[in-house]
């Protein structure tokens, strides 16, 4: 997976990307990192012919090389093999074709394994291998954490458990601190180690997640298969999962670690609550007051700092008790400055969302803030973050409606890139949406016409694409269920659709769906609604005149 953009300060693309290892050779064979004239090397400068020389690996226990790094034991460390099946949302009454990807993973206590989340993304079976085992053992997935991109998976076969003992989880290393990355990466089928050291802390854009967390950045490289390796401290010491690089011209071995805050927030929250819940947010959109008039004209003193809440969104908890306008000046009693930051270590800052990302959802936070020159204190329940245009989904298949061949959908991240790639490719009215537009209510669902499938009953409407749905026979479209629960239960002559761009749709009632079979026989649908929704509209269905279409 990559999420390309545009360096400010150059046309050129910039590219980070999920390591994960997909066994497509000819592709690899083509790709700049790896074409068919290169040289494969590993960390000690051994080509990969040299490599076979050696018949014997060396015993894998601590030692102290001439060099004076420690090498940590990497029996813990497993190869992971997943075939992923993952839905088609541009055509979500199916799914894409299975792919199979090799990555890494590590032994943890409790008989649990930790790799990354994108690693078993949409999977349908995973498999682990032990170094120097020839045996795949079949694995649960536990728990993923999409936005901390880690997975927690376990082994039902008490084999695959001997003669392996758990990592140790060390503290947060400092600034150029050895580091130690071991995984499963492409150019070969055994355990690879590349050394580098810690080169920057601060808080990262997490690819697969779409969110902001804790970032560790190393100068060691990071390639493709090394997802949900360890890395490990010259100490032996576990310090963080290989996760992504960045790729670009004017850059090279510049990799990314999920650090032990992230980590061990991931496990507590599943050890505290069976399931992975999340990371809260605070629902409020800031701004800096680095410029001094703004201080004033806020009613600050000389000695004051924060941050102005520009606008708060109104799902969250935060809506009941701070406003526009109030300006932030400490979370959980750590002042924040004007420009968004808290001390970290000595030396170091770090933007205050760092604090809120160290809580659990429905822990509470003491917000201070200043309000008309008054300081006000606040008892917060943290919650989640509820987007308009969700992130992810969680694994979920998308949800869809169909009538008289009109395809509704309601619009997610993924659904974005399906249909566009890029997501500034998006139009600019979706793309504002995505990335401005608050949901007003905890359901609320930004619907589209996705596609028509052309049939005489949509005759001239055959161009409606990725049009927003605002209101069906006058009354406002809240979400896909509503749409699909009104449209079910209309006995009005006609249904009539508004949608963005001042567009109309007007179908007869009974044509439209009486025509819904056919249209669905036509194109080999099973249903005209997802399986999300068919029990909820089943639930009025003793009320509806016309049943939901079901292709048999």
């Amino acid at each position: 997976m990559y999420l390309q953009y545009i360096n400010p300060t150059s046309t050129t693309t910039t590219t980070v990307n999920d390591a994960v290892s997909l066994p497509n050779v000819p592709k690899l064979a083509s790709s700049p990192e790896l074409s068919p004239s290169s040289t494969l090397v590993d960390h000690n400068g051994y080509s990969g012919h040299d490599l076979a020389l050696f018949s014997e690996p060396e015993p894998m226990v601590q030692r102290r090389d001439s060099a004076g790094r420690v090498v940590p034991a990497m029996d813990a460390v497993v190869k992971v093999f997943c075939v992923h099946s993952e839905p088609n949302f541009s055509l979500p009454w199916q799914r894409k074709k299975q792919y199979s990807s090799s990555s890494s993973g590590f032994v943890i206590g409790g008989r649990r394994v930790l790799t990354n989340a994108h690693s078993v993304d949409h999977h349908t079976q995973v498999k682990l291998k032990k170094r120097g085992s020839d045996t795949k053992y079949l694995a649960t997935v536990l728990a993923i954490g999409t936005e901390c991109d880690i997975a927690m998976l376990t082994v039902s076969d008490d084999e695959f458990w001997e003669g392996i003992s758990p990592v140790e989880f060390g503290s947060l290393p400092a600034l150029q601190d050895a580091v130690t990355v071991v995984g499963y990466p492409i150019g070969g089928d055994t355990i690879s180690v590349t050394s580098g050291v810690v080169s920057r802390m601060e808080i990262l854009s997490y690819v697969h997640g779409s969110t902001e967390l804790l970032g560790m950045q190393i100068d060691a490289a990071i390639n493709s298969g090394n997802s949900g390796g360890p890395a490990f401290s010259d100490k032996g010491k576990c310090v963080g999962i290989a996760f992504q690089s960045l790729k670009h011209e004017d850059v090279e071995n510049i990799g990314y670690v999920i650090p032990i805050p992230v980590i061990m927030h991931f496990i507590l929250d599943y050890e505290k609550n069976g399931a992975y819940t999340g990371f809260p947010i605070l629902g409020i959109e800031w701004q800096k007051m680095e410029n001094p008039d703004l201080r004033i004209s806020m009613g600050m003193g000389p000695d004051q700092k924060g941050v102005r809440i520009r606008r708060i969104e109104p799902t969250s908890p935060e809506s009941l008790v701070l406003k526009p306008s109030d300006v932030i000046l400490s979370f959980d009693g750590v002042n924040i400055a004007s420009d968004g930051t808290v001390p970290f270590r000595h030396g170091e800052r770090i933007g205050f969302s760092y604090l809120v990302s160290q809580k659990y959802i429905g822990d509470n936070a003491l917000v201070r803030v200043l309000r008309n020159s008054d300081t006000l204190e606040f008892n917060i329940k943290l919650a989640k973050h509820k987007e308009l245009i969700p992130s992810h989904i969680e694994g979920k298949p998308p949800s869809y409606y169909i009538i008289a061949g009109f395809v509704f959908t309601a619009v997610t991240v993924p659904y974005l890139r399906s249909e566009f790639g890029n997501l500034f490719d998006v139009p600019i009215k979706l793309l504002d949406k995505h990335l401005h537009a608050m949901a007003q209510s905890i359901d609320e669902q930004l619907v589209v016409v996705s596609q028509v499938l052309v049939a005489d009953i949509n005759i001239g409407y055959e161009d409606i694409v990725n049009n927003q749905v605002l209101d069906f026979n006058g009354k406002p479209v809240k979400n896909l269920k509503s749409l699909a629960n009104m449209v079910e239960n209309c006995n009005d002559e006609y249904l009539k659709f508004s949608l963005e761009y001042n567009q109309t749709v007007v179908l007869q009632t009974k044509t439209a769906k009486a025509a819904t079979l056919d249209i669905l026989t036509t194109h080999c649908i099973s249903s005209s609604v997802s399986d999300d929704l068919k029990t909820k509209i089943l639930e009025e269905e003793q009320k509806i005149d016309y049943p939901l279409a079901v292709s048999t």
